[in-house]
């Protein structure tokens, strides 16, 4: 008896998106905000370059594509990313930089984000940095 097993899909970079991002047309970045919100913590982790790097507030980074889905799984559920605009830049040895700005939503909170992107020539992520806009006070609330 012969058993076939399908590889774990991965997700596509290059497919079309409905999401839209002024200023912002890398497909990648499109699709790791879809990806979260959908909960396809895998299909996210699948976003980044082996060596690829997210960098949460307040944490230390989580470097490789299993960690980062791991780490999404446990820390990200029930988010709502809500990505307003964004800056591309160029940048040498044919990376891109990819700086967005919007607000993550919770059941708990409401908190303006900006995420910093860097891409290596083959359109996976290198770095993911996430950094909470938020003043002294609202951080505080959210830890009550």
């Amino acid at each position: 008896m012969k058993v076939l097993t399908s590889p774990i899909a991965q997700p596509d970079a290059t497919a079309s998106t409905t999401l839209t991002i002024a200023g912002v047309s890398e497909l990648v970045i499109l699709r790791y905000f879809e990806t979260l919100n959908e909960g396809a913590f895998q299909a996210t982790g699948h976003l980044f370059a082996a060596d690829g790097e997210m960098q949460p507030p307040f944490e230390q980074a989580v470097v490789g594509v299993d960690a980062i889905a791991a780490y999404l799984q446990a820390e990200a559920k029930g988010f709502n990313l809500l990505p307003r605009q964004g800056v591309v830049k160029l940048l040498d040895g044919d990376c891109t930089e990819v700086q967005v700005v919007g607000k993550v939503q919770t059941t708990l909170f409401s908190v303006n984000v900006s995420w910093l992107f860097v891409l290596n020539p083959e359109k996976k992520l290198l770095l993911a940095k996430i950094k909470l806009l938020a003043s002294p006070q609202e951080l505080l609330s959210l830890r009550s």
